[in-house]
């Protein structure tokens, strides 16, 4: 159990941090994105190009960023959108069993799917090519842009932690379905407030 325990805090802590680098990331892309505008139209007024594609694209990527790295935060402190009106009355035991059957049933599977078929994708991407040999990156198609492969690769990342956190939170909720706190292992409890920084 010492194993579960320590897994389910690494993973816990490895959200954690792409939860703040997602939020730090948001300051960044809203400041390039002011920058985008702004060079735009000073530009304009004075006859000069001050900004390009990189940053138009480093706006895009970093937006993207935002989402896969916070998949898991969002997962792990229990604050994505419910939609479902009765989930908030019924009791933790409860909860804990909706949640252990539908992260294990249908979410997690749809992790690994979500794996299984960007890989490919990726690789192409890195420049592997039908016949098993390396070609060049896959480049943005405007000028100054730039590579797709890094952006994408992220894509992976995103699933591959999202994965781990629904399996953390399927441990999480058999601890709680047998009647158990989460305190007792030394874990956060699921529905805590998560602290707007």
């Amino acid at each position: 159990m010492k194993l579960v325990i320590k897994f389910i805090k690494t993973v816990d802590a490895i959200s954690e941090v792409f939860g703040e680098i997602a939020m730090y990331l948001v300051i960044l892309t809203v400041t390039i994105g002011f920058y985008n505008v702004a060079a735009r139209y000073i530009g304009k007024y004075i006859g000069l190009t001050l900004s390009s594609n990189v940053f138009i694209e480093l706006q895009w990527y970093l937006y993207s960023l935002v989402f896969f790295l916070g998949f898991a935060y969002i997962l792990k402190h229990d604050v994505n959108v419910r939609v479902d009106f009765f989930y908030e009355k019924f009791s933790e035991k409860v909860k804990a069993t909706i949640n252990f059957w539908g992260n294990l049933l249908f979410m997690i599977p749809f992790s690994v799917v979500g794996i299984i078929v960007t890989v490919p994708p990726v690789l192409y991407s890195w420049g592997r090519l039908p016949n098993g040999t390396w070609g060049p990156w896959e480049m943005s198609p405007d000028p100054s842009g730039l590579p797709r492969a890094p952006i994408k690769s992220m894509i992976i990342v995103s699933f591959v932690m999202l994965t781990l956190q629904f399996v953390a939170e399927v441990i999480k909720s058999y601890i709680v379905m047998r009647g158990h706190t989460l305190e007792e292992y030394g874990l956060e409890e699921i529905h805590e407030d998560v602290e707007v920084h």
